[in-house]
């Protein structure tokens, strides 16, 4: 049997495709939330509100705070706290604040 419908003829023509040209993003700098000087530490510690639960210590990302002979936090590394916040959040003592926010 011979198909009376011929398959329709598929063109070579090419169509072009426009031109897109690459974003320039800029890249900004990481900027510090504060600068620590060195002086003024960027947390405050009340320690006889602490009832040394270390929940402070296991949550910071960047290791800030260590356990002293007693079990409370102390700022170990100053310089590389981040002011992010979870430790004084998650304190249920409230015991943490922020010095520069």
């Amino acid at each position: 049997m011979t198909d009376n419908n011929p398959k329709p003829e598929v063109s070579e023509h090419k169509t072009e495709e426009p031109k897109v040209e690459p974003v320039k993003k800029e890249i900004k700098e990481k900027k510090e939330k504060y600068v620590y000087d060195g002086k003024t530490p960027p947390l405050n510690i009340f320690l006889h509100w602490c009832k040394a639960c270390n929940i402070c210590i296991a949550f910071c990302p960047e290791k800030v705070l260590e356990p002293d002979r007693d079990g409370k936090p102390i700022i170990a590394h100053p310089e590389e706290c981040t002011q992010c916040a979870i430790c004084w959040l998650h304190c249920p003592d409230f015991a943490i604040t922020s010095n520069y926010k």
